[in-house]
């Protein structure tokens, strides 16, 4: 690796999450005990509401007109959050659809996310912390300073199971304080009284909502706050409209790009190569000859032009010849691809799953070994970054789409140093993600530019500008290595999985202000529970390893849609089904010999073999499938693919998938399918490769992304279930892939052990 320039590490925050609350020393536990003591616990609600509104806790409020508002705490960006969290809310409350209406949440404490904090906790943590986040304090610790410290982040298909209780319980709670101000004018048991669309009644007695908000709010609650019985309400599991869909079809949304001021102007932006960069010079006299141009704002790595419209920013900064200095080491993939293989084949690794004993079982004669490659991937969202700022009295106000809203406000604080109390940030609708809205630069960005210019400044990235400037999902090498017995019997298998550290990367950059080279230089060497995600394997295999072996990349990476789940599931799935071709067992078989304890799964698996009219992929059938289990949801995927002279073609895409209870059927297959053309896609392209510190894909054209009449028909069965409701926002994703590839095994003899499938690797 080339010597790179040492970077100064920038001050902490002065509030806020940062790693350092997370600090475990010799003795410390009791400390941090102690401390909580004395730590505030008790937050109130701080949603606003106008003169006719009663609020009812944190996630509710009615008015005297009879409209339920829902305060949702999670990102909007396509999924259906403000839809599927109010609908919980409102089946338990007893409200008439029709009445309810949805808003974003302000920044407070009680709208962390709790079970994202404890995915998140080992990376948190410091390095070499893993045993430590097994203890059972310690895990309480991360929980409690992550409410304390505001967690506020939409991340890993968590929405569904860290809100749906807490919303449940608010409409619950609702529901018996209007249903004791009814009975109190009727003189009745509170009990005697049922709730239906949105009224209270008691025999012949009824009475609205809207009619009862002011009374109600002055009952007392029963302890514990009684819920309804499952399926007494009439809106879970049914296809209730969506509460954003109207706007977005009408163009009345609002997006962070449709915000307009009064006095507003628009600036376009350029950055330098990945790495050490900082700007060294531009032709300001070029600009001036663009009709509109008015100012140039200049940053540590980026130039800025503003205009009286974006075109002539973006044109002002081509006229510009910005010319930017890179020091130390810039992306290269031949570097990279190096980098990874070595730290595979040589760099120490760290053990995140271990069962049985896997050392003295492999043999020359029993082992089965395969080596995978994955480039790094783009988000490519159709919305590029974008924010609108107004700077005035020292105070901030930030229109933007982001999934970490408290990180957006410290990042925009911390650029202008000012109080973080300072910043008021307008949560607007994202146009896409695939967790792209992670990254809150744009939100320092803005700050600055709207501060020089002393008005209203919106700052849009180009796609170009989008796409050079990711946080990529990681680069990655595996090496499988399988010990077989007679008859096809797996009897170990090691996995190995060379990538950067990218949760580590992720946290610096959000919760402790670093820029991207300094949180990939101070993680470097870091072990990343994060890299070895989908690999807690299905299959009833008694020895069983995985390792992740650190590898600096040099390019920013953080999440991505299913995160390492769509490189790691594409190794296994992929090496599962050598291993059948290597056993003579078709793969079906193959898989639900070692199903023992996963039937949740293997259900999946014999449903959509029955869908798909499975033939055992052999006789060059061209079928191939996969399959996965994620965050408390199941999925089993049949593709059916060749590979002919325009490339590849796949007929057909069938999946069988268990999601537990289904609150909103539409949404669900919506989410289900849009992740399995993601995963196409991903299979095909949505990748790049680097060269002289810059990615190679610069617009959209150049991921090779599937088009319209290049999706096959997909089919989708929901196996019917009351398990509680998993998250499954990027189910989709992973399986596809080695389903795919598994498939052209079937119709050509070839195995495709990269991603894409067809991309370049050296």
């Amino acid at each position: 690796m080339a010597a790179e320039p040492d970077i100064a590490q920038p001050d902490q925050p002065a509030s806020g999450l940062n790693r350092r609350k997370f600090l475990i020393g010799g003795g410390a536990l009791g400390g941090l005990a102690l401390a909580w003591a004395i730590w505030p616990r008790s937050y109130e609600p701080n949603i606003a509401a106008t003169e006719n509104e009663q609020i009812f806790g944190a996630f509710l409020k009615i008015s005297e007109d009879g409209q339920v508002t829902v305060v949702v705490p999670q990102s909007e960006m396509g999924q259906g959050v403000y839809t599927v969290l109010p609908q919980i809310l409102a089946d338990e409350l007893g409200a008439d659809w029709r009445t309810v209406a949805v808003e974003p949440a302000p920044i407070n404490s009680l709208y962390s996310n709790i079970p994202l904090a404890e995915q998140w906790a080992e990376s948190l943590m410091p390095a070499g912390s893993k045993k430590l986040t097994e203890n059972a304090a310690v895990q309480w610790i991360a929980q409690n300073v992550a409410v304390r410290e505001q967690f506020m982040v939409t991340a890993d298909s968590t929405s569904i199971p860290a809100f749906a209780a807490s919303f449940r319980d608010a409409g619950a709670a609702a529901r018996v304080l209007l249903t004791k101000a009814a009975a109190e004018r009727w003189d009745v048991p509170w009990e005697a009284c049922t709730v239906e669309n949105g009224m209270i009644a008691n025999g012949e007695k009824s009475l609205r909502f809207g009619a009862l908000v002011r009374e109600a709010a002055s009952q007392n609650l029963p302890d514990p706050v009684p819920l309804r019985t499952a399926g007494a309400g009439s809106l879970i599991g049914q296809d209730v409209p969506r509460l954003d869909l109207p706007s977005k079809l009408d163009g009345s949304a609002n997006f962070a790009g449709d915000v307009r001021l009064p006095d507003m102007v628009y600036a376009a932006i350029r950055q330098g190569p990945i790495g050490e960069t900082r700007l060294k010079s531009f032709n300001r006299a070029g600009a001036g000859k663009i009709t509109g141009f008015i100012d140039v704002v200049e940053g540590d790595q980026w130039i800025a032009a503003v205009a009286t419209n974006w075109w002539a920013a973006n044109r002002a900064l081509d006229k510009m010849s910005p010319i930017f200095e890179t020091r130390g080491f810039m992306a290269d993939s031949e570097r990279i691809d190096g980098f990874l293989q070595k730290a595979l084949d040589d760099g120490p690794g760290t053990r995140f799953l271990s069962r049985g004993e896997t050392s003295g079982l492999f043999t020359e004669e029993n082992l089965v070994r395969a080596r995978y490659h994955a480039n790094a991937a783009l988000h490519a969202p159709i919305e590029t970054r974008t924010a609108t700022a107004e700077y005035k009295d020292g105070g901030l106000e930030l229109w933007m789409a982001t999934q970490a809203p408290v990180a957006a406000v410290q990042a925009a604080a911390r650029a202008l140093n000012i109080q973080q109390d300072r910043v008021t940030l307008y949560p607007m609708l994202s146009g896409g993600s695939f967790d792209r809205n992670l990254d809150n630069e744009i939100a320092a960005q803005i700050a600055l530019i709207a501060r020089k210019m002393g008005r209203p400044v919106q700052l849009m990235w180009s796609r170009a500008e989008d796409l050079m400037h990711d946080h990529f999902r990681a680069p990655s090498q595996a090496r499988l290595d399988a010990a077989m017995a007679k008859g096809g019997r797996v009897e170990a298998l090691q996995i190995k999985i060379a990538a950067p550290p990218t949760g580590r990367e992720q946290v610096k950059r959000l919760f402790d202000g670093l820029g991207n080279a300094e949180a990939m230089r101070s993680s470097i060497g870091d072990a990343d529970s994060k890299a070895v995600e989908g690999l807690d394997i299905p299959y009833d295999i008694a020895n069983l390893t995985v390792d992740h072996h650190s590898a600096f990349v040099g390019v920013p990476t953080g999440n991505w849609r299913s995160n390492a789940h769509s490189s790691n599931v594409f190794y296994l799935e992929s090496f599962i089904d050598e291993l059948a071709a290597k056993a003579g067992v078709e793969p079906l078989s193959f898989r639900m010999q070692m199903m023992n304890n996963a039937p949740r799964l293997a259900r999946c698996l014999t449903s959509v073999a029955a869908m798909a009219g499975w033939d055992g992929g052999l006789d060059r059938s061209g079928q191939g499938m996969a399959c996965h289990s994620m965050r408390g949801g199941h999925i089993a995927i049949i593709a059916s693919a060749s590979r002919g002279g325009s490339g590849l073609e796949v007929r057909r895409i069938s999946a069988s998938v268990d999601i537990g209870r289904i609150i909103h059927p539409d949404i669900a297959r919506q989410q289900i399918e849009g992740g399995i053309v993601f995963g196409l896609a991903m299979a095909l392209g949505s990748a790049t490769r680097f060269e002289k510190g810059l990615p190679k894909a610069r617009r959209l054209r150049d991921l090779s992304l599937p088009r319209l009449a290049e999706i096959p028909p997909i089919q989708i069965e929901f196996v019917r279930s009351e398990e509680e409701s998993a998250g499954y926002e990027e189910l989709g994703v992973p399986a596809v892939a080695p389903a795919i590839a598994n498939a052209l095994f079937s119709a050509t003899g070839a195995r495709l052990r990269q991603l894409p499938l067809f991309g370049e690797i050296s």
